[in-house]
Formats: structure tokens, C-alpha cells, sequence
């Protein structure tokens, strides 16, 4: 069979030939190994009910390659992702770090000539595709060089600044104002850190974009093992401050695209969102199919740049009413599709939606998928896109609200907890903690639910997960409602959602019982509900004056947590 024939065949498949003949069939010398490999899945594979052959391109896809390309430091994706001109089958050395260091200054070098844009876009090719056959402790010196020695020359700023205003000293005419534009626009570049103008050129290169924020992702994680008082900090904050600008201005939500992910998607975007899924992670494909079916929705953000890559994905559930737990947005789809198939007069099958039985859309989870982009808002705009998305869709949907997990909320508990062990109560109420101790049978009671926490042996007791209910509530209600980080929400989840104009609505015992949700805040889950009508209001007020709106009922369960803490305070 002919390469030709195969490439034929492959799109037959809708799959990518080089997804289905594996990542390296490019390459000539490895065209036997790959064809063998692809025809091993096409007589091992399952049929489908059209007895054509299903591949599996996770396992396609993780096969093993001839190359040595999955060594350390070395990125396993696409083999056209960044253009080079050899193939390093070693790890990265000192020497191969000096290397990209001379690459980087000469580069930089180019920017006052008039070298051609040919010479300059080829080795800036060379450099990210160099750079990204670094280990990391190399990555992270190219990175301190560029930070340091490619940045503002200060020396030169200060004598543009003391030439300026000498300038401006003398008798103002129409040649005094021409050499102060000059100044000033001289002065202005000056103040432009060297490698904005490296930034610029690696971004017009194919998936250049995408090059940039995995190069923000490394300069996040150098930043966060450095110490504060290492003379590297400022210039590397310098430098992740420039990077951030830069990709907020190409990641402004006019240039995103808003694209519904369904069954029918493409293969690779739902492995990614499969992948990528922070909140609820997919147990199997018949989960992922699940939720971007029937009464569900899954919307995501993607850029020209990275048409394949999902920028902040969020999964809405649709319902009747606003969902109380994990558990509580299934039965909803199960309801609503036996409501729907009994209603008189309407021809509905399995795979048919009843727009009249949608009222309230749950948004369940929202996952930002490039570290690279952190700090750059795209959540809230995709909320905002979605709500508009499902007005139009479903007429009748008046409710919207979040389902969403705490985080942090069950290693603040604990913390509470060795507090208490140490003295300073105001974590339960006498007669609570009378009660556990009778319970527990124990006279170390703080020690004992230390251990329960951790372990979340709790919840297999059904009598202790009634005595609990009570003071987690109470104490999940002050977590969320008083606690504060610069006078805004300490949970990172609620800051989220109170920035974007929702209330703090309603607390839910035992919504996520599943191994995360019980670590993350002992299975509890809150709703945050979005009035349309006050969104704008409650955001303002959050951003401008720190006021958290909520409902009633968490405002009186966070007072008596601010209660009990205090009355007990006094008391010693």
C-alpha cells in the first residue's frame, strides 16, 4: 500500500495520518515500525455499529516511538511544534546551555540593524527549538540571562531622561517641540525591556503563541522556588510582568472563539478535555460522553493561535431546578428525560432535549488549562458568553448558579483543629464537643478528629456524620464568608465567582462525596448563585469596597461562627 493510499485511508478515519500511523511516520526511516503499529490496532480494535474499526488514540498516541525524543527535558507533542535542525538525543548539557545564551545575545544583537526578517524569524526558530531540548535547571539560566542581561539598560535611560530635560529647559519653538518628540520616543524605547521586541518575533511564528505562555509557565515556576531576597527576583517579576501584558493583549476575549464541545468533536479536543479537567476528574470515555450529552453543555475558549488547545473550559449542567450535589445534577438529566418522553403530543426519543423542562443552568466546573496565561482573565468572560449562549437556546432558563467545590477548606479545618489542641477553642460548642467525646469514646478529641479528617473515616459512621453536620456547616460557612486574603476572599474558588457578581447562596452537606470532594472540604460544596440583574452590582461592590454578597442563611451561619469564636475568646 502506497503512502499516498494510507493518507487516503486515514482521512476516511477523521484522524490526523500522523495520529493514526504515529507521531514520528513524517520521518521515512520510521515508516515500516509505524504502518505495522497502525495495522496491529486495526486488526485488534473494536468495531463501532457500523463494523467499521474504532482506534484508540490514547494508546496510539502513548505507543512507543523510535526516537529518543521523551528523554528529560525534551516536549513529547506534535514533532512540527518547534522547527530544528537536528534532533538532540542527549540530555541537555552546560554546554548546550552557553549555547542558547550566545544564540539569545546575538539575536538580541539584531535589533538596531536592518538584518533581514528571514535571518532574524530562522534563528529565532532555532532558539525555542533549542530551548526546548533544555533540561530544566538550564531552562531556568537561559531564563536569569534573559531577565537580567537583556532587559532596561538603566545607565542609558538615565541619560535619555537628563537629556530630555535639558531639551525642555530651553526656549520653547517648533524645533525645540520636534527634538522633545524625539527624546520622548527615544526615552520610550529605552524603557521597553530588550526582549519585548524577542517576544514579538517569537510570537509571529507558527505556534509561537503557544511557545510564549509555556515559556510564562517557566518563568512562574522559577519565580516560585526563588527567594525573596535573591537579587534575580526583581528583574524575573520585571520579566514575567512583560510576558503577561503581552499575552493579555492577544488573549483579549474579542480575539477568543467560543466553541461547544460535543461527542462529535474532534478526538484530540476531547482527550484534552478529559485531560485537562481539574474539578471532577473523567473516571472513562462513557463519563466524558456523559457530560458533554444530554442536558449538558461544555463550552470552551480557544485563539487562532492554538486553534487545538482549550484556553478555560466550563461544563453546565442543565436542570429544573438549581442542583444540590453532584449526584443531584444526574438524576436531574434522568428526571427531565422521563418528563419529557411523558408528555402527551410530543414526539421525543432518548436523544432528544425538552427545551420547556430546562429552568436553571449549574455551572459545575471551570478549569483554566495553560498555567502560562495565569493572571489573565478568560473565566469570567466565558461565563458571562455561555449565559448569553443558553438565553438563547432555552428560553425558560431564569436560574443560574455555580455547583462549586472549597478547595482549602478541609487543611484550614485541620489547622482550627491543632489550634484547639493547643488551647484556643471556638471550634465547636461545649455541648458539641461533649457529645464527640461520648461518641469517640476518647479524652484527645482534638487529636481523634484530626485523624478522621485526614483519613475521612467520618463518613463511614452515619451517627458521627450527623453530629458533625451542625459544626462543619457552621465553621465552612465562616471559612468561606469571613476569612480574607488582602480583604478579598481567602477561597480562591469563592473570590472567583464573587469578583464575577455572584452570591454567596447556599452551603450543601454531602454534595461531593467522591475521594476529592471529601479531601478537598469534607464533601460540602456551595452555590453561587448569578442574579443577572445584580451582577454588575455585587462585582463592583466586591472589587471596590470588599462587601461579599450571601444569602441570609450563610450570613447566619458565618455569625455564629464570628459568635463562638469570640464569646470563647473573651472568656480566657
Amino acid at each position: 500500500m502506497k503512502g499516498a493510499q494510507l493518507l487516503r485511508l486515514s482521512k476516511g478515519l477523521c484522524l490526523q495520518p500522523w495520529i493514526v500511523f504515529g507521531r514520528n511516520f513524517r520521518d521515512i526511516n520510521r515508516k515500516s515500525y509505524s504502518f505495522s503499529l497502525w495495522c496491529t490496532h486495526m486488526a485488534t480494535g473494536e468495531r463501532d455499529n457500523n463494523g467499521v474499526r474504532k482506534l484508540d488514540a490514547k494508546r496510539l498516541s502513548a505507543a512507543p516511538s523510535l526516537s529518543n525524543d521523551s528523554q528529560a527535558g525534551q516536549d513529547n507533542s506534535n514533532p512540527d511544534y518547534y522547527p530544528s535542525s537536528e534532533n538532540i538525543k542527549r540530555p541537555s548539557t552546560v554546554e548546550d546551555e552557553q549555547r542558547v545564551k550566545n544564540l539569545l545575545k546575538e539575536i538580541l544583537a539584531y535589533r538596531e540593524t536592518n538584518v533581514s526578517s528571514w535571518i532574524v524569524e530562522s534563528k529565532v526558530k532555532n532558539l525555542c527549538a533549542a530551548y526546548k531540548c533544555l533540561l530544566k535547571t538550564h531552562r531556568d539560566g537561559v531564563l536569569k540571562v534573559l531577565a537580567s542581561d537583556h532587559a532596561v539598560d538603566h545607565q542609558m535611560v538615565c541619560k535619555a531622561a537628563t537629556s530630555l530635560i535639558h531639551i525642555e529647559q530651553k526656549h520653547e519653538n517648533e524645533s525645540n517641540r520636534r527634538q522633545i518628540m524625539k527624546a520622548e520616543e527615544w526615552l520610550k524605547n529605552l524603557l521597553t525591556p530588550q526582549y519585548s521586541w524577542l517576544f514579538i518575533h517569537m510570537g509571529r511564528l507558527e505556534r509561537g503563541v503557544k511557545f510564549l505562555v509555556d515559556l510564562r509557565t517557566d518563568i512562574l515556576a522559577v519565580i516560585s522556588e526563588m527567594d525573596v531576597e535573591d537579587p534575580a527576583m526583581v528583574p524575573m517579576q520585571q520579566l514575567n510582568l512583560t510576558l503577561r501584558e503581552m499575552l493579555s493583549l492577544w488573549f483579549s476575549v474579542g480575539f477568543l472563539n467560543l466553541e461547544r464541545i460535543t461527542w462529535r468533536s474532534p478526538c484530540e479536543m476531547l482527550q484534552k478535555i478529559s485531560e485537562y479537567e481539574a474539578v471532577h476528574p473523567v473516571r472513562n470515555w462513557t463519563d466524558l460522553k456523559r457530560r458533554v450529552g444530554l442536558y449538558r453543555r461544555c463550552f470552551v475558549y480557544t485563539h487562532s493561535s492554538m486553534p487545538d488547545e482549550p484556553l478555560v473550559v466550563l461544563h453546565t449542567a442543565l436542570s429544573d431546578e438549581i442542583a444540590r450535589s453532584m449526584k443531584g445534577i444526574v438524576s436531574a438529566t434522568s428526571r427531565m428525560s422521563v418528563d419529557a418522553s411523558a408528555c402527551p403530543g410530543m414526539l421525543l426519543d432518548t436523544h432528544t432535549e425538552d427545551p420547556s423542562c430546562v429552568k436553571a443552568a449549574i455551572f459545575y466546573s471551570i478549569t483554566s488549562t495553560q498555567k502560562g496565561l495565569q493572571g489573565i482573565e478568560l473565566g469570567n468572560y466565558l461565563i458571562k458568553r455561555v449565559v448569553r449562549e443558553l438565553q438563547a437556546e432555552f428560553p425558560l432558563v431564569s436560574k443560574f448558579s455555580s455547583l462549586s467545590p472549597i478547595p482549602s477548606f478541609r487543611f484550614w479545618l485541620v489547622e482550627r483543629l491543632k489550634t484547639a489542641e493547643k488551647g484556643q477553642r471556638g471550634v465547636l460548642t461545649a455541648e458539641e464537643a461533649e457529645q464527640l467525646r461520648s461518641h469517640l469514646q476518647t479524652d484527645t478529641l482534638w487529636s481523634e478528629l484530626k485523624q478522621l479528617f485526614k483519613t475521612n473515616g467520618w463518613v463511614s459512621d452515619s451517627k458521627l456524620v450527623s453530629l458533625l453536620e451542625v459544626p462543619l456547616m457552621r465553621l465552612c460557612a465562616g471559612y468561606l464568608y469571613l476569612e480574607k486574603r488582602r480583604g478579598y476572599a481567602l477561597d480562591s474558588v469563592a473570590n472567583f465567582h464573587l469578583r464575577n457578581g455572584a452570591v454567596m447562596w447556599r452551603l450543601n452537606w454531602q454534595a461531593d462525596l467522591s475521594a476529592r470532594g471529601l479531601g478537598n472540604s469534607c464533601g460540602i460544596m456551595v452555590n453561587y448563585r448569578y442574579f443577572l440583574e445584580d451582577t454588575e452590582t455585587n462585582s463592583r461592590a466586591y472589587i471596590e469596597k470588599q462587601h461579599v454578597a450571601a444569602s441570609d442563611a450563610v450570613r447566619q451561619l458565618a455569625t455564629e461562627a464570628r459568635d463562638l469564636k469570640e464569646t470563647i475568646t473573651s472568656k480566657m
